[in-house]
């Protein structure tokens, strides 16, 4: 059964939307699909696996919390 995940986070502005986005795009090609609207960053996923998607999402959701990390503090 294939199993799929949402997730839609809001940033202060597009610009933070969209470096965040640039950020995690290696390291979840094939596996997490970004979107950018707006503040908004929409983060799809599928997997046959359920226990696989969570672990992508927990790790995408670790990459964004350290990119997040490393913006605000050169900024």
């Amino acid at each position: 059964m294939r199993t799929s995940c949402k997730l839609q986070l809001e940033f202060a502005d597009e610009e933070m939307a969209r470096n965040i986005a640039k950020a995690i795009e290696l390291d979840n090609a094939g596996y997490v699909n970004a979107e950018v609207r707006g503040n908004m960053l929409t983060l799809t996923a599928e997997s046959d696996d359920v226990l696989s998607l969570r672990n992508t999402m927990d790790d995408v959701l670790a990459c964004i919390t350290a990119a997040q990390r490393s913006i605000d503090s050169t900024g």
